[in-house]
């Protein structure tokens, strides 16, 4: 399994920007679809965005295509949310998931196995 630690979480005004990161250990990762979610107080985790093993093939939530961007780099084991025009309803705390099927891509939170503690997103108005 692949262990992930998440980071660059913050505090942000409305409009701003944030890149997260998340760094894997593991030998799986440069085969595996990675995937980001959220999850706000009293809501139900949700998809953000997801990229295959290669970096070819990105997935996006509708809420957040356009404003975000999900990238890898499989040399150093990382996998990046870069998020711009940030809202309030962005306030989460957002995870990197890894994919239990090598070729899968998309949102549904069964299909991954690995997930890292969390980082917090606070978006101010």
């Amino acid at each position: 399994q692949v262990q992930l630690v998440e980071y660059g979480g913050g505090l942000v005004q409305a409009g701003g920007s944030l890149r997260l990161s998340c760094a894997a250990s593991g030998r799986t990762f440069s085969s595996s679809t990675m995937g980001w979610f959220r999850q706000a107080p009293g809501e139900e985790r949700e998809f953000v965005a997801a990229i295959s093993w290669n970096g070819l093939t990105t997935y996006y939530s509708n809420s957040m295509k356009g404003r975000f961007t999900i990238h890898r780099d499989n040399a150093n084991k990382k996998v990046y949310l870069q998020m711009n025009s940030l809202k309030p309803e962005d306030t989460a705390v957002y995870y990197c998931a890894c994919a239990a099927r090598h070729g899968y891509i998309g949102s549904a939170i069964s299909e991954y196995e690995s997930w890292g503690q969390g980082t917090q997103v606070t978006v101010s108005s």
